[in-house]
């Protein structure tokens, strides 16, 4: 090759090179749903738990209510319970709690009062109270309390 087709061969090049389609950039990642809970409790004979599910800046506090021990082999099922539940939330620092009271019928297996939703900004801690009251017992309520780290 002489050097006039190899100055030719290399604009050519370079010219494929600077038509190239630019790369897409990279989607931004999906925000993820963090769960975290609290201790658990004892409530009405049964165990309870705050729990948050936290995506971003919003966070999605529950209380689960379950068993507090494997049944005994041969019991029969328990029978089903009304349970009065509260869910408090509060931004610490920024007003005072949202409660809201939710009735749950508890039977043998978990279930869960959802319904406090809160948006805060980053860096802001977040607490919930869930109380359960089933005759004769009063509430106990355990508490559980997330930071929001953007």
């Amino acid at each position: 090759m002489n050097r006039l087709t190899l100055l030719a061969a290399g604009v050519a090049g370079l010219t494929f090179l600077t038509t190239a389609p630019a790369f897409a950039t990279a989607p931004a990642a999906a925000t993820e749903t963090v769960t975290t809970c609290g201790s658990s409790g004892l409530q009405a004979g049964l165990a309870t738990r705050a729990c948050a599910d936290v995506t971003g800046t919003t966070v999605e506090f529950f209380g689960r209510v379950g068993l507090a021990g494997p049944p005994s082999p041969g019991s029969p099922a328990p029978e089903p319970r009304q349970l009065f539940t509260t869910l408090s939330v509060e931004v610490i620092g920024s007003g005072s709690p949202i409660a809201r009271e939710l009735p749950v019928i508890f039977t043998a297996s978990t279930v869960e009062a959802r319904g406090q939703v809160v948006t805060a900004p980053c860096g802001s801690t977040v607490r919930a109270s869930f109380g359960v009251a089933s005759f004769p017992w009063t509430a106990k309520p355990v508490v559980h309390q997330v930071t929001l780290t953007c």
